[in-house]
This record gives structure tokens, sequence and C-alpha cells, in this order.
């Protein structure tokens, strides 16, 4: 009797196991990835010919950190493969999330908790992936090569000018279904784990883009949603120069404002914020004033606006096509790009197959065809090619 006990004891721990692993993470990601399924305008004919003719980058996505395939059509989020293709996407930023702090928020958070360990945890990822930051962001990486290796070149790695160049060209020629680029992130360089030889591993794992800060302050710098919210450190000057030296393009989303001036000043490249909005017309504090503007744009950088509520106050892609108008008309057209933030615990009217309400609603907002191929992509194809290419030729750090 007993033996019989202890054996429906251990089928009932297996069962409740297989229930946590195989569907908790799932019933996450749909509870925190989701489209509030409002109206849409309708989308006229010459939105959707224009749309099919554009070169489409997206600067910021959180696709890795969750557990299914880029290479099939999900039932839940808002991006993989089918739908990057459907939504006519040339490139897309891929991000690494490899920390997120409890009880999240965007006025002031600890460094102190980490929601993502139990995420590797119970989407059962390598148990090195645990406790490592640094290994979360290896993780992701080899997802992402792994999925551009499964999908008989439809999905492919970019790391440098020539193989940006190649895609472009691979694209002009592969219609209905050409081609979509993958460049690898990180949001927030706690993944370094306070050793700046990680950056040159993670280089070579193939990223080519970082924002040093994420939702708390670390060694580096201080997040708009941190605690002292101060602005770059020793580390993290050295960072932004080692990153700068490899062509590794410079993100200054989610940065205070100190850390947004510092890097301003110092930077050679230039500077992108990949996902967020503008004061001007969402007063959410990580959204960029006037002036941080004019910063990213002395730089010759880009700002990628989002669609969910704390980058443009909205879901609606008006609301978004009005953020890309006032950056237009305070420092220019090339200025402007996409951030979608899709993936990233976001809320969001419309998902990456769908992205032609984008090219609509600027349409809608007096945006001409050739201001539309800037904001769709050809500025962040600039701002990349130029990013991409090291500094000088960089020496693995002391």
């Amino acid at each position: 009797m007993i033996r019989k006990i202890g054996i429906a004891l251990a089928l009932l721990l297996v069962l409740g196991a297989v229930g946590f692993f195989g569907f908790a993470p799932g019933i996450a990601e749909r509870s925190m990835n989701t489209i509030d399924g409002e109206p849409l305008p309708q989308i006229s004919a010459e939105a959707r010919a224009l749309h099919a003719t554009l070169t489409i980058v997206d600067l910021h996505s959180d696709t890795l950190m969750w557990q299914r395939s880029l290479l099939a059509q999900g039932d839940r989020g808002h991006m993989d493969l089918p739908r990057l293709q459907q939504g006519h996407v040339a490139l897309q930023v891929f991000s690494s999330v490899t920390k997120t702090p409890e009880n999240q928020n965007y006025d002031k958070n600890s460094a102190d908790g980490d929601n993502i360990t139990l995420l590797a945890i119970g989407q059962l990822q390598p148990a090195k992936t645990w406790f490592s930051l640094f290994e979360r962001s290896l993780y992701h990486a080899a997802k992402l090569d792994r999925a551009a290796a499964g999908s008989s070149g439809a999905l492919v790695k970019v790391t440098d000018a020539a193989s940006l160049d190649a895609l472009l060209k691979a694209r002009a020629g592969a219609a209905p279904r050409p081609p979509v680029g993958a460049i690898f992130s990180a949001e927030g360089l706690h993944s370094l784990e306070g050793d700046i030889a990680n950056l040159d591993r993670l280089y070579g794992a193939g990223m080519r883009m970082a924002g040093l800060v994420h939702f708390f302050d670390n060694e580096l710098a201080g997040s708009m949603h941190g605690e002292r919210k101060g602005g770059l450190t020793d580390f993290g000057r050295k960072v932004v120069r080692r990153m700068e030296a490899l062509g590794m393009v410079v993100d200054i989303a989610h940065c205070s404002r100190a850390c947004v001036a510092d890097i301003l000043a110092m930077a050679r490249r230039p500077v992108v914020s990949s996902h967020g909005g503008v004061q001007a017309t969402c007063k959410v504090n990580r959204n960029l004033t006037d002036a941080e503007i004019r910063g990213v744009a002395a730089t010759g950088g880009v700002i990628g606006i989002g669609y969910w509520d704390g980058a443009i106050c909205s879901t609606d892609p008006r609301a978004a096509a009005r953020a890309m108008k006032h950056v237009r008309d305070l420092v220019g057209i090339q200025h402007v790009a996409l951030g979608s933030d899709y993936d990233g615990a976001t809320t969001v009217r419309f998902d990456t197959a769908n992205l032609v309400h984008v090219t609509q609603a600027l349409m809608d907002e007096g945006f001409t065809p050739d201001e539309i191929r800037a904001v769709m992509g050809g500025n962040a194809l600039r701002v990349l090619r130029q990013g991409l290419a090291p500094l000088a030729s960089p020496r693995a750090p002391a």
C-alpha cells in the first residue's frame, strides 16, 4: 500500500512537472505579448502597393527570450519568420533579454531579484543559463544561429556591411518570399558580468548592437528606471569605446538622462535609440526629450519609435506616426526609424505581419513616399552600415 502511494505521488509530481514545463511558459507569454483587438483603419490600395516596395528594418524585438520556434508561424506573440515575411520585413534586430527586475515598473527598480531566472528554468534551458546572464546571451545567440541554419536560407545572419549587402542583393531577386536578415543585439550589458573580455566573446557570437542598461542600474550606467539613475561609470565608458572599435552599434534605450548625455558626448559613431518614443507626444520617462533627440541626430543616429502604450501613449498606429512626425519636424526625416519592441511583454494593436498599418498611418499623417521609405528602413540601413564597420583595428582588451 505504501509503495502504491509512493508511486502515485511520483506520478503526480511527474505530471505536475510536465504541466509546468510544458504549458506554463506559453501561458506566461500569452498573458504578456498581446494584441488588444481594437479597431484598425482599412488599408488603401496605395498603401499596400507602396508597402510592397519598401525595405523594412525593425530595430528591436525580444522574441529570442521565449520558448517557441522562430521558423514556424506561432499562435501567440508578435513575431516569427512567417510573420516577418508577411509584413515584408527585410531586417530584424533580435535582442537578448537576460534579466528583468521583480515588480518591474518605469519609475524605480532595484537590481536585486530577477524574473528571467524562473523563465530560464521553466523553459528547460541549459542549466548553465539558469544563474549566468552571460550564458543566457550566448544561448540566445546560438538559438538565432540554429534558426538561420535550419531556415534553408530564409533567415540570414547579418554581421557586417558585406553580409548586409548580400542580403539586400538576395532580396532584390527572390520575390515573393525574399530572405529576412537578422542582427543580434542585447537589452543591457549586465550580461558582461563585469568583464569587458565578455564583450569580445559576445561579438564573436554575432552581437552587433547593444543597449547598456535595461530596467535597473548596472555596472556600466544608470537606468531611467533605476534607483540612482546615474551616468556612465568608468567601466561603461570603456565598454562604449570597445563597442565602437569592434563595430557594435551603441543603443541608448532605457538609459538615464545622465547616461544618455554621457554617451552622446563621447560618441564617435551614430547612436541609436532602438525602441521608445518622444516626450513631445507621450510624457513617459523613458521617452526622449527634444534635447536628446537633437543629440542623437548630431551623431547621425536614428530614433526607433515603438507601437505600445509606454512609447506612444496608445496602440493606435497614427500615434506612432505622430511621434515620428515630431522627430522629422525637429531634426529631419533621416533620423526616424522603427523600433517595435515586439514580444517584449508589450500590448500592441498589430503584429509584424500587419506592418502595412504603419505605412498607412504615415500616409495619413502626410508623409511622402520617399519619407516613408526612409522611416521604414532606409535610415536604419544607413546607420547600421556605418556602425557595423570597426572604427579601428581592434585589439583584445587587457
